[in-house]
Formats: structure tokens, sequence, C-alpha cells
């Protein structure tokens, strides 16, 4: 395995009724608090309230940005950038899933710098420092509330890209399943898929040696597997959105790629396409993934077979390794496609029309991809291929 340092500050309470921790957590950086939040479940949750109920208690000053897209703009992060600057505000308060978190982190990069937040998400300026933040996580898909990550849509360009810096590593994630029990089926399915696509991404690698991580990215994935299809029939059951919830912070907490480079292409790709269309991030990764996986099963048959066998308990027995890896890509699909996934881009109207501008977005830096490289040409061909 490579060389690596792991480091991970975010300090996760995990568990039902950890809410009020907030009253001991928010003090520790501040009274004057932005709260931020999407479109507004949490309000008919009961969320909102209890969240205000406690920061009320400890006497904090509240300003609230609430609307954040599913697909998080730059524009509402300047909003939020604003305020801050504005307001003097200390501390910020992620309340919703992936989207609000990832907005949060740019918001508290963007109001310690003079120029345009914009300019991290394209690598023109390195973070150097950012307000604190918090969440509370209510989607379990995105591993946000646990990492330095963060996708911004810049809708204006239609651009979106991935981000990070270990200065926006919330200070403290409170995750309660409880307020996940209300989401519905179609976004706890999104959910599944997006954890799934995260251990994918670290899984495909060309690093050898690395039995643990690979047994630890088989377990969540086997996990989720297991648990998935009794959540999408039973929502409000607790301990699978226990399950589930914790399986998403574990897939991308940094844990799984310890000693690896992992390949995030797919996830590259994706943002291309929702950056012209908007169509909600996880649908767009189950309709790729598997098209990603045949196109680039000749690099290592080998490590996909793994995954076959050890995963979708494929069969070997008188197959070769490119018969059983493709038996385990059919599998994962006609797993992604039992729970309600999309298979097809067509799923969101999409046709050939963009294609073209979609592969000119995902190679904007060039060529990427760590498992293996891909040009515009492999990126036109996953994309047919998805149509």
């Amino acid at each position: 395995m490579n060389q690596f340092t792991f480091h991970n500050p975010t300090k996760l309470i995990f568990g039902k009724g950890q809410l009020e921790q907030l009253k001991t957590e928010v003090p520790q950086y501040g009274k004057k608090v932005l709260l931020v939040y999407g479109g507004g479940s949490i309000k008919r949750n009961g969320l909102y309230d209890e969240v205000r109920t406690y920061l009320d208690e400890i006497g904090a000053e509240v300003f609230e940005l609430s609307g954040v897209e599913p697909n998080p703009r730059l524009s509402t992060v300047k909003k939020g950038v604003e305020i801050c600057k504005q307001e003097g505000i200390e501390f910020l308060l992620a309340v919703g899933g992936g989207s609000v978190i990832d907005c949060t982190k740019a918001i508290a990069a963007g109001a310690k710098y003079d120029g345009d937040p914009w300019d991290f998400v394209i690598k023109k300026a390195e973070v150097k420092e950012a307000l604190p933040l918090g969440t509370v996580l209510t989607l379990a898909a995105t591993g946000s509330e646990m990492n330095k990550g963060s996708v911004i849509t810049n809708w204006e360009t239609k651009e979106k890209h991935g981000w990070g810096s270990p200065v926006v590593f919330p200070k403290f994630s409170i995750l309660d399943p409880t307020y996940t029990k209300t989401v519905p089926k179609e976004h706890t399915v999104y959910g599944i898929v997006d954890m799934m696509s995260h251990v994918f991404e670290q899984y495909f690698h060309n690093v050898e040696n690395t039995p643990l991580q690979d047994r630890m990215c088989e377990s969540v994935l086997k996990t989720v597997i297991e648990a998935a299809p009794k959540l999408v029939n039973d929502l409000e059951n607790y301990e699978l959105r226990e399950t589930i919830m914790y399986s998403g912070t574990i897939a991308l907490n940094g844990m799984l790629s310890m000693g690896v480079q992992g390949d995030w292409a797919t996830h590259n790709i994706e943002h291309a396409v929702s950056a012209v269309y908007d169509i909600p991030h996880a649908g767009g990764l189950a309709i790729l993934f598997p098209n990603w996986m045949k196109h680039v099963l000749h690099v290592n048959p080998q490590r996909f077979k793994q995954l076959a066998v050890n995963v979708f308990d494929v069969d070997p027995a008188r197959k070769t390794d490119e018969e059983v890896a493709l038996e385990g890509i059919e599998k994962l699909r006609a797993f992604w496609t039992s729970i309600g996934a999309p298979s097809r881009l067509a799923d969101y109207g999409i046709d050939d029309s963009q294609l073209e501008l979609m592969a000119e977005k995902a190679t904007v830096f060039g060529e990427f991809g760590h498992f293996k490289k891909l040009n515009k040409e492999d990126v036109l061909a996953i994309l047919r291929a998805s149509l």
C-alpha cells in the first residue's frame, strides 16, 4: 500500500437524542450563528423548532440562510458569505443533507476570503482559513458530515466541481437516525446509491497489497446491500436508518482510502452531466457507474472479479475473469434497479444532443481518473452507453 497520514478532526456524535449536544458544542465557537438549511423539510418534521430551541437556550444570536439547492449553487454560497461578513458571524450550523453541508463549507471558506469563493472550486486560490462549522445530518448519503470535501455548481457557467480543504472539516456532526425517518423513498434510494458509489471510487485503484482496505470496502457494500431493500419497504424503521446512516459516514470519512488512491472518474463525469441538466447527483451515478465499469474492465479484470465474488456472490466456476466481472456488474445494475434507481439518461429525458458539451466539461482540466485515465473520447463512450 502507499504511505499515508490519516487525520480526521470531526467529532462524531451519533445516536438517538443527541441533538441536545448543540448546547454543549456550539458555545465553544461563538454566539453569532448562521443556520443553513434547504427547502423546508426540517420545518415540516419539527427539527427546525428543536434546533432553534437549543440555540435560544444558549443565548445564540441566530441568522438564517434557507433554500440551499440539491446541487448547491455558487449564488447561494455568495448570499451566505455576505451574511457572514455583514453580521460578523462566528459559527455556521448546517442542518440538512450533503448539499446543505457542502454549501456551508464553501460559505465558511468564502467568509474569510476577499475574492470570489468560486476561486477555491476551480483551484485558482487555496483556502487558508474558514469560519468553524458544525452539522446536524438529515440525509444519509454523501459523508460530507465527516470529511473536508464539497461540491458546488456555478449555474451561470454550467460548471460543477468538487473541492476540499482541511480547514472546512466540521468541528462536530450530530447524527440522529430519527431525523432521517421522514426522508421519502426516492431520496433514500439516492442516498444508498451515493454511499455505494463512494466505496466503489475508493475500491478501484492500482495499489498492491490492500487486503484490509478491500475487505473494509466490501463489508460496507454488503451491509448496505443487505439493509437497503428492507429499508425502502420500511422507511420508518429506526434500526435500518441507523445502519444506513453510519454506512454513509464510513463510506467517505477517509478510513477506506488510507494507503490507496481512489479513482473518482465517474463522479467527475456525473458532475458534468448535472451541471448541464441539474439532475440528482446519485441518480446520475446510478446510470453512469456500471457503464464506467464496463469501459475500464480490461484494466484489471481480477479486481472486478473480486468485487463480483466477494460482494455480489457470483460463482466463478468455469468462467473467465471477464465473465465473472461482467456478471457482477450486471448484478449491481439489477440491485440498483430493484430499489428504484434510474438506469438510463433517458429516465431524466436526456438525449444525445449535449454529449459533446458534457464531455468537454468533464475534461476541462484534462484527463482524469486514477484507476484509468479518461480522455474526451472515453467520456463520450461512457455517456453514449448510458443513453
